[in-house]
């Protein structure tokens, strides 16, 4: 932690210091496309391949006959998966139902590195020499709402290929000034704005969703890290403060993990389901 020499963090700077991403420059306005947030994108890419090497194992080592555990379970997520794709989208599934496996997998694994404990980042850094070159580390993509967001736009792009897929330009086009409200020349511009808003706030939402419930369990990670480490900021060691932030934290560990499938599940769900909507003509 870049802190002055002798001089212990106070609490809020605790927090502060770990919600700080590596990022590629300071950021001085509210939007700023130039800059590179280094530590999301690296643990983005990294759980990217390592959910892709997970699934390829299992395509690997899959067998006719009885399965193992491991070769089990990835069938019975792939069962599931396909389930919900046969009955959200109509038409050809044949990139979408894996697409749908990515983004589960991929989110699960960016929302697990929630787990780790909040200080071993810095740790390990420090370990290997690197303390003075990456002040600030994040170990949490989905954390970041330039990561959450990213995923949305992604979203987005798939949303408008398979409009103009399945409907035509022409037909995707017609949608855009017709639906809801009908086909008349007074109602194109309502029905124009209400098309354009729902697909800004469909992408807004599916960002702001993981990354708020994310945003909120790291923080809640931090503050039961303070428990454990009030000596550090000025009071005295306290064998119940110790006890208190093991048992806080382990039980909100234990709950996190529901946190951190179900928000990879809803994302799955409406990546389905909006990719879905694009298949069906209004």
């Amino acid at each position: 932690m870049s802190v002055e020499a002798g001089h212990a963090p106070n609490p809020s700077e605790y927090i502060s210091h770990h919600l700080q991403n590596l990022a590629s420059s300071t950021q001085t306005s509210i939007v700023d496309f130039s800059i590179i947030n280094w530590d999301t994108m690296f643990w983005s890419i990294a759980m990217g391949v390592l959910g892709c090497f997970v699934l390829w194992m299992a395509a690997r080592k899959a067998t006719s006959g009885v399965p193992g555990r491991f070769q089990a379970a990835v069938e019975m997520l792939v069962e599931m998966v396909e389930d919900q794709s046969k009955s959200i989208v109509h038409g050809n599934r044949a990139f979408i139902a894996p697409l749908a496996l990515t983004v589960f997998v991929w989110v699960a694994l960016m929302n697990s590195l929630d787990l780790l404990p909040v200080d071993l980042p810095s740790k390990v850094i420090g370990w290997v020499g690197l303390g003075s070159i990456i002040t600030y580390h994040r170990i949490v993509p989905t954390a970041d709402l330039n990561g959450t967001l990213g995923i949305a736009v992604g979203v987005l792009i798939l949303m408008l290929f398979y409009s103009f897929k399945i409907k035509g330009a022409g037909g995707f086009m017609h949608e855009l000034f017709t639906a809801p409200f009908g086909n008349h020349f007074l109602l194109w511009i309502p029905n124009l704005l209400l098309n354009l808003i729902e697909f800004c706030a469909k992408t807004v939402s599916l960002g702001m969703r993981l990354f708020g419930n994310m945003y909120a369990g790291e923080l809640v990670f931090l503050l039961i890290a303070l428990l454990g480490g009030i000596w550090s900021f000025g009071a005295d060691a306290s064998v119940l403060g110790f006890v208190g932030h093991v048992i806080a934290g382990t039980a909100w560990a234990i709950f996190h993990i529901l946190i951190v499938l179900l928000q990879a599940f809803i994302m799955m769900m409406l990546t389905l389901v909006y990719i879905g909507q694009a298949h069906d003509h209004h």
